[in-house]
């Protein structure tokens, strides 16, 4: 361990100090109520200036980011995001919503929601959610307001395929419904059949996101939105994979009534690690007043999240919005064709963002973690893995459009040297990451008894 790895509270000595602050005045203190004073001062660490700035920049070092390396997790767009959007963020950081209204930020709204409304083929966006789990809510909530208000009580059920995002059934639950799987077919698709057999009077919706998580596109999705509408339900889009869809595609022309856009992914801001996030909520045409009267949140939501993506959009242009999607539909074929002879592919054909491996194709005893964390010594954040719950040994794989190829062919190296790894040295990846701060956790215990104090 590095002298600055250590806890701020080890690198601690009494008496040192970095600046002092003079003496409150005589009286400054009786404003605070006597219950809220401290007896006694906190227990802080008692270092130098330099001491806690290098102490800091150490620890921002040991952290991973778009900023510092290839970030391929499946359905999570971790891409990188110009630092012109983040200029453009701060231009109305001092707005406050409960002000005078103001110009500027009334315009962004209403300019950022007619280019959302255009890429996506929706009428309206109402942008109160903070998130995509958030947006799911607040769509399906619509959803249920819309059958209410026909005087229809029946509809008590959503349907969501089992290569669904895991929020998708949570969403559904906790919005009060019931939750119907629908299986899909060999080839990855939702079974229209199986679909057919299930919907009904007590339908309200299905819930997709296409492409689905294996990065498959539904191409009967027209005939499942006619199934869906047939029995008077409605069409939800999870919009967490519209990244490749950009200028190609839209859900409003294929048959979707609701969505949701994770701002946050497809349109620029950076991830991870629980915000910040935007999960605005779209809607066909006749149902904006309903999406204008779902209250889910006192304000427009993560407004600075918005300016970014409205940022990103205008500095893209009709022109190359585009070609976000075919990159990054380009670099996904790419890896995956590099990949499939040492590792196993279930579904071989076109994919688009996304796609999933099986394991390695001779895994030697090496499984899917093994191959992640490996990945870690080699400098590369590890893909999204054991999902979907499709395939056992899941390794699901985004590199998205921002990646140069000289990137990507680096990952594929790393990728087959892991491979021949696995074949020669099976216990080098068991024991994996060798490289990294700490090495491999014992996840189970650390998740049902963690230490949360020092």
């Amino acid at each position: 361990m590095k002298y600055y790895d250590r806890l701020s509270i080890e690198l601690s000595r009494p008496g040192r100090k970095g600046f002092g602050l003079r003496e409150a005045p005589a009286g400054a203190l009786d404003c605070i109520p006597a219950y809220l004073r401290r007896e006694s001062a906190p227990k802080l660490p008692e270092l130098s200036e330099p001491d806690v700035v290098r102490h800091y920049t150490m620890l921002s070092q040991m952290n991973f980011g778009v900023d510092t390396g290839f970030y391929p997790l499946g359905s999570c767009t971790m891409k990188y995001n110009p630092k012109i959007n983040e200029e453009a963020a701060t231009a109305l950081e001092g707005v406050h919503p409960l002000q005078k209204a103001h110009k500027g930020a009334a315009a962004v709204a209403e300019g950022l929601d007619k280019a959302l409304a255009e890429i996506t083929g929706m009428s309206h966006f109402t942008f109160q959610p903070c998130a995509g789990a958030h947006g799911e809510l607040t769509g399906l909530m619509i959803i249920k307001e819309w059958h209410l208000r026909r005087g229809d009580t029946a509809r008590t059920k959503v349907i969501v395929p089992d290569s669904a995002h895991g929020t998708n059934p949570a969403s559904a639950a906790v919005c009060g419904f019931h939750v119907v799987e629908v299986k899909s077919t060999p080839e990855g698709l939702v079974d229209t059949e199986v679909l057919k057999s299930i919907v009904g009077p007590d339908v309200a919706a299905i819930m997709l996101t296409n492409p689905n998580t294996l990065g498959l596109f539904e191409k009967d999705i027209k005939e499942i939105a006619s199934i869906v509408h047939d029995c008077g339900g409605l069409l939800y889009y999870d919009g967490a994979n519209m990244n490749p869809l950009l200028g190609a595609v839209r859900p409003g022309d294929m048959g979707f009534d609701v969505m949701h856009l994770n701002l946050h992914k497809t349109f620029s801001t950076p991830h991870g690690g629980g915000g910040p996030g935007s999960g605005p909520v779209g809607v066909r045409k006749g149902l904006e007043e309903i999406a204008d009267s779902v209250k889910v949140s006192g304000f427009h939501g993560n407004f600075g999240v918005m300016l970014r993506a409205y940022a990103y959009i205008l500095s893209l242009g009709r022109e190359n919005v585009p070609m976000a999607g075919r990159l990054a539909t380009l670099a996904a074929n790419y890896i995956k064709e590099c990949l499939k002879d040492c590792y196993k592919l279930p579904i071989d054909t076109v994919c688009k963002h996304e796609f999933v491996f099986d394991g390695l194709l001779e895994p030697n005893g090496v499984s899917t973690l093994d191959v992640a964390k490996r990945l870690l010594d080699y400098g590369f954040h590890a893909p999204t893995i054991y999902f979907p719950l499709l395939f056992h040994q899941a390794i699901m794989i985004e590199p998205t459009e921002t990646e140069s190829l000289e990137t990507l062919d680096a990952f594929i190296e790393v990728m087959r040297r892991i491979a021949e790894e696995a074949k020669e040295d099976p216990e080098l990846l068991h024991t994996a990451p060798h490289n990294t701060p700490i090495g491999r956790p014992d996840e189970t215990t650390a998740a049902r008894n963690p230490i949360l104090h020092w």
